[in-house]
């Protein structure tokens, strides 16, 4: 990919596999980039979504039009760097007004090398996504080719059967928190900083571990609980993290799964998980809470659901589920201490309705102190 600082006017194109072809300026730098295409409702927090590790390898489409106009701030992200293949937008703002910015997305994105496109129309693409599925595209201010820009995209890897986790997990285990009355391990195969604040909010030492670490490497930590964080990719072609899991729920302590973790959990449990239509990204979707009846607007990124019907209720309770799809958003473990949800309670950007989900979990740790 080529550093090259665009001007506001240099032109672009995001060409999707299809075949759709669409016209507008760059932003960022000049390059190239490719993945899949997905689109996300959040009307704030356009540089947390940009930097969470689930959106490594996918060209991201925000819904809101005006982008940019708060600048860029280092406290504001979920990662050091962006994650997202590219960025697609209505209407970039070179301009921004927020005391607290240290810079203009737009610096952010060129010290970032992260390429986007502007003037686009994202209500038809969204439309379009819709009705025909997400896809892989490729954004290019180098290549204007449209014929050529739409085989790329074609030849892009499907992030079906993707491993990705790998690719955003740390390089070796630390302490984010050193001291707490609750010792939590995390499995981290993309995991969002605010994950590890809330655990540290509420007295927890936190220690993070790569996804690929051995559970007796963990354990040997002597953890009150373990967490399975968020991440990108394909749970299904996760073999060795899915084998952690189901030796994990033969250890005795309490489980806790996000996103990718509530995935690796529900396979290592017996169940199915299916790739989505569309998916789930923003920070308004309604879910309901079974046990109590409340509905939470939640925060969620995800194109992987679990399947119901490969349910055993012997095995596992359905806790939430989404009240647009009625897809699969948590549940509750009947062999084990475990709890696993599908959107993301810690928010960032988002509604904060599911906090508690981190109480419940640190309370079951602390049965086990």
């Amino acid at each position: 990919m080529t550093a090259m600082i665009v001007p506001q006017t240099a032109p672009c194109k995001l060409a999707l596999a299809d075949g759709t072809v669409v016209t507008g300026a760059a932003i960022g730098i000049q390059g190239e980039s490719g993945g899949e295409l997905c689109f996300n409702t959040s009307m704030t927090g356009y540089q947390e979504i940009l930097t969470d590790p689930s959106y490594h390898g996918q060209i991201m489409m925000m819904t809101y039009p005006h982008i940019g106009n708060y600048g860029a701030h280092d406290e504001d992200t979920e990662a050091p760097q962006p994650m997202v293949a590219g960025l697609v937008v209505r209407s970039f703002s070179h301009a921004y007004s927020n005391s607290l910015a240290q810079e203009s997305l737009q610096a952010y994105m060129e010290r970032h090398k992260l390429v986007g496109i502007t003037g686009v129309d994202t209500r038809r693409l969204v439309l379009h996504l819709r009705k025909s599925g997400v896809m892989n595209a490729v954004i290019s201010s180098e290549d204007l080719e449209d014929e050529s820009l739409v085989a790329k995209a074609r030849a892009w890897p499907s992030m079906e059967g993707l491993e990705l986790a790998s690719r955003v997990t740390c390089a070796a285990p630390f302490d984010y928190a050193d001291h707490g009355t609750t010792r939590v391990a995390v499995y981290d195969f993309g995991c969002k900083i605010n994950i590890l604040r809330s655990f540290a909010a509420r007295d927890c030492a936190v220690r993070v571990f790569p996804g690929h670490t051995p559970l007796r490497e963990a354990l040997a930590w002597q953890p009150h609980g373990l967490f399975f964080s968020n991440g990108p990719g394909d749970p299904r072609v996760m073999p060795d993290a899915i084998e952690c899991v189901r030796a994990a729920m033969q250890q005795g302590l309490p489980l806790f799964g996000i996103c990718l973790g509530h995935q690796l959990m529900a396979l290592a449990d017996g169940f199915d998980v299916f790739k989505m239509y569309v998916g789930h990204r923003g920070a308004n979707q309604p879910v309901k809470n079974l046990d109590t009846g409340h509905v939470e607007v939640t925060t969620q990124n995800h194109g992987f659901a679990v399947d119901p019907d490969s349910f055993v209720k012997a095995r596992a309770t359905i806790t939430h589920l989404n009240l647009n799809d009625e897809t699969v958003e948590g549940m509750r473990f009947n062999g084990f201490d475990g709890l696993s949800v599908q959107y993301h309670p810690e928010a960032s950007p988002g509604p904060h309705d599911s906090r508690y989900l981190f109480d419940e979990f640190v309370g079951l740790c602390g049965g086990r102190k």
